[in-house]
Order: structure tokens, then C-alpha cells, then sequence
């Protein structure tokens, strides 16, 4: 072999261990292997379609944040960089397609689920996700019973109606002074259950329940339930349901002449009651779990990053489902795992400042010391009267706000009456002048 040749094979041997050596380099992470992200899917279950999506959505939007957050904080766990990823189904607030959707959850392999929203949606989906070993917080099911089953895996993060009826009961009998009442519900677990807990302290209580009806969750047309409710003429009605029943009921009331005041629950306070009711929304009134949400300690943050990312208003239990994956994932932290059994192991340590307040949990999974808040319409706008638990300085707030808005309607009646006065004033001396002017004209045409 000639000196040209060897220099030849030489020179591509060398190039050959070169692009060896840049494949082998390659195959290094730049960062190292521990900055590689892990996956980690969390499910939500909500009703997305039907009459109910606007407050499943709500729900969705309010995980889907939480989840875009932890994500760009750089979330670690046992030492590895996570990437959590939202699994959102629609359970149609149906029972039985909840439990479809739970097993779906789990069959996809989330850790947690956040969901779902209605009581007679999480009560049947409860058992699958207990089976599985995976935790489940509600952040709108309120009906007592979905964390007395005895699951382990069952949480909440809103007060429940063993709470709320009572509460709803109290301000309806001794701060407005409803004596007969009329109760409605719409068959569901949620409204039955809140409406058989408002009946029985308003009992207590010393009112006079003078009719008991039912329609269901579907129904848009009350006028028989309201016809027979008129003729007992109660000075209260109270609703367990949805916004989509309720706006309508209050729109047949005002058609049909019943002048009783309107009560409900959390299902009906949202912004499309209002839109649904119309002008016949005005004074009324509903309870609903939690803070109002610009006094939530992380609420008016919380309020204007929603309205940027989806330019919508929160509807009801988006801050819930917010902080419901900020629980879930600080479970994850304490456990320095992303394994369901070692997240339910660490629930019940909870402790943790969320938008909605503190959040800790009793031995049932019910959110311990959870505040109610009493609402009603005004203006065409949610109101709040009156905080029931929580922190005394909302309590507070409140009330200082209710007692200026009060201060203004005296004043502005005030005003409105003085503007009466005056104008009688001025019409008794116009009267007067005009009678000495007649006088002084009959005297002149005497003389």
C-alpha cells in the first residue's frame, strides 16, 4: 500500500471516530436525566354538555388553571420534575354516566381526580374511585352523604348541606320572619338532601311548612307546583336545585302573582340565575359554601387571572377546583411519590392556605370549620348579607359593607321623601298663592 493510501484510510478512520464519538455525546441529556419530565395525569369529572355545563365548565376552568400553574412553577417530586396533565370528562350530571366516567379515569391511569360536581354524581363514582385506591375531591358535592359511605378516598372542599339547610333555616325564620313555607326540590341527592335539611330546622324553628312538592332536575315548567303552592300563601319559598330550574320558577312566581320571598342553595346562585330570572330575580336569595369571592383571601387574584385566561366571570366552584389540585399536589410533595396509595396516605395531613382559605380535613373527609355565605340579588348583581363561620374578619367585612349599603338606601329614601315634601310644599303654597290672588280678584270685582 502507497503512502497516498494509508493517509487516506487513516484520515477517514479518524473521521469515522469522530461521528462515533458526536453520536455518543448525543445520547447524553444536556441537563442530566433527573431534569427529564414525568407525566403525571390528574382527572376531572364535571357535567360538560347539557343544562349544567356552564358550572361543569366553570369547574374544568378552575383545575385546568391550577394544573397550568404548578406546571410553570417548576413542580418537583421526590426529586424528579413533573408535568402534570388534566384528564377532564363529562359526567352529564348523570349518575350513571358518572360511574362510566370514573371507571375511565382510572382505567387511564390518574392519580387523583377532581369531581364531580353534583352529589348525585360523585356518590355513585365514589365507590370506583375507592376500589381503585384513588383519591377523589369533590368541590361542589355538598350532599352529606358522599363521605359517610366510610370511603377513605372521599374529600371535599365545601362545606356540606347538613350545614347549609340548617343555616338557610335560621336566616329564614329569624332574620327575615318567614313563618309558612313552602319547599320545593328537584329529586336529585343534592337538592332533596338540602331541602330535607332546611325543613327540618325551619321546623325546629317554629315555622309552618305548609307545602312539600317535587319536580326533577329536568323540568322548566312549574306553574302547577306554584298554582297549588299559592293558594297556602307561605311568605317564603324555598328551592333545592339548579340555576336552570330555579330562574325560570322565580319568573313563574312573579307571573303568578305570589309575592312569598325565594330562597335556595348554592345551585342557584350563580350569574345565569339572574340572566334566567330576568327582573323577577331581584331580592332573592341563596346560601352557597365558602367566602364570597372577592373577600377569599386569594379571591380577587384568583378572579382577574380567570377572567384574562378564558374572559369569562367565575360562575360558582372554580376556585375550589383550583385549590382541590393545589391539594392534591402538595399530598404528592409530603409523599415524595406520585403513587395514588402514598398520595391517600397523606390527605388527611392536609393543611393548606388555598385561594378559598384554609383547608383541612376531619376524619370523614368534610372540610373542617367550612363558611357559608348568604346572598341575594340586588341590582341585578349578587350580594352578599351575611357570612356564617370562617374567619371573623369576612364575617366583618361584610357586614360593614351590608350596614353602608344600608346607609345609602336610608339616605337615598331620605332624599326621595324629602323630594315629596318639597314638591307638596311647593304645590300648598302655589295653592295658597293662587287662593289670595282669587280673593283679591273678588274683592277688586266687588268694590
Amino acid at each position: 500500500m502507497n503512502r497516498h493510501a494509508r493517509s487516506l484510510l487513516l484520515s477517514l478512520a479518524a473521521a469515522t471516530m469522530l461521528v462515533a464519538c458526536g453520536k455518543k455525546e448525543d445520547k447524553t441529556p444536556a441537563a442530566g436525566a433527573a431534569d427529564a419530565l414525568v407525566v403525571v395525569k390528574i382527572g376531572a369529572a364535571s357535567p360538560l354538555t347539557g343544562p349544567q355545563a356552564h358550572i361543569g365548565v366553570d369547574i374544568r376552568n378552575g383545575t385546568q388553571l391550577a394544573v397550568d400553574d404548578l406546571n410553570a412553577s417548576g413542580l418537583m417530586v421526590g426529586g424528579k420534575k413533573l408535568k402534570l396533565e388534566l384528564i377532564a370528562e363529562d359526567d352529564e350530571a348523570n349518575p350513571t354516566k358518572a360511574t362510566t366516567v370514573a371507571q375511565k379515569l382510572v382505567d387511564a391511569k390518574v392519580v387523583a381526580v377532581v369531581g364531580h360536581f353534583n352529589s348525585g354524581a360523585s356518590i355513585p363514582a365514589s365507590k370506583i374511585y375507592s376500589d381503585a385506591g384513588i383519591v377523589q375531591i369533590s368541590p361542589g358535592s355538598t350532599n352529606p352523604k358522599y363521605t359517610q359511605q366510610g370511603f377513605k378516598t372521599t374529600y371535599r372542599v365545601v362545606a356540606n348541606d347538613d350545614q347549609q339547610g340548617p343555616v338557610g333555616a335560621q336566616f329564614a325564620v329569624q332574620k327575615i320572619g318567614a313563618k309558612n313555607i313552602a319547599v320545593i326540590d328537584d329529586s336529585t341527592a343534592y337538592g332533596q338532601g338540602l331541602a330535607n335539611t332546611f325543613e327540618a330546622k325551619a321546623v325546629a324553628l317554629g315555622a309552618t311548612v305548609v307545602a312539600r312538592e317535587h319536580t326533577t332536575d329536568k323540568d322548566t315548567d312549574f306553574t302547577a307546583i306554584l298554582t297549588a303552592i299559592k293558594a297556602k300563601n307561605p311568605d317564603l319559598v324555598f328551592f333545592g336545585g339548579i340555576d336552570t330550574q330555579a330562574g325560570p320558577m322565580a319568573k313563574q312566581m312573579a307571573g303568578l302573582g305570589i309575592k312569598a320571598k325565594f330562597l335556595g342553595g348554592d345551585g342557584m346562585q350563580t350569574p345565569n340565575f339572574i340572566k334566567l330570572a330576568g327582573d323577577s330575580a331581584e331580592g332573592a336569595m341563596a346560601s352557597i359554601p365558602g367566602l364570597p369571592k372577592d373577600k377569599m383571601p386569594g379571591g380577587k387574584a384568583f378572579l382577574d387571572r380567570f377572567k384574562a385566561k378564558y374572559n369569562a366571570e367565575v360562575e360558582l366552584f372554580a376556585p375550589m377546583g383550583y385549590d382541590a389540585v393545589f391539594v392534591i399536589a402538595e399530598a404528592m410533595k409530603r409523599a415524595g411519590s406520585t403513587e395514588p396509595a402514598k398520595i391517600l396516605a397523606e390527605m388527611p395531613r392536609t393543611s393548606f392556605k388555598g385561594v378559598i382559605g384554609p383547608i383541612a380535613f376531619d376524619d370523614k373527609g368534610d372540610l373542617k370549620d367550612g363558611p357559608l355565605t348568604i346572598y341575594a340579588v340586588k341590582g341585578g348583581k349578587w350580594e352578599p348579607l351575611e357570612i356564617v363561620g370562617g374567619p371573623p374578619v369576612a364575617a366583618a367585612a361584610v357586614a360593614v359593607d351590608v350596614a353602608k349599603d344600608a346607609a345609602k338606601d336610608a339616605a337615598k329614601a331620605v332624599g326621595e321623601a324629602a323630594k315629596e315634601v318639597a314638591k307638596e310644599a311647593v304645590k300648598e303654597g302655589a295653592d295658597k298663592v293662587k287662593e289670595a290672588a282669587d280673593a283679591a280678584k273678588a274683592a277688586v270685582d266687588k268694590k
